[in-house]
């Protein structure tokens, strides 16, 4: 599992943090891409789980 990229986004008053990282399907073998919006605090415990 591989970071991507993470880029701040702001709406209102409201920061917000776009994470992408990439996973490797266990039955086929091939990567995608999973992007998820949410509050700076929470990205490195998303990056952790499987």
């Amino acid at each position: 599992m591989a970071k991507k990229s993470i880029a701040s986004l702001q709406t209102g008053s409201k920061r917000l943090t776009k994470a992408i990282k990439m996973v490797k399907s266990e039955k086929t073998g091939a990567y995608t891409f999973v992007e998820s919006i949410m509050a700076p605090n929470q990205v490195n415990d998303w990056f952790n789980k499987k």
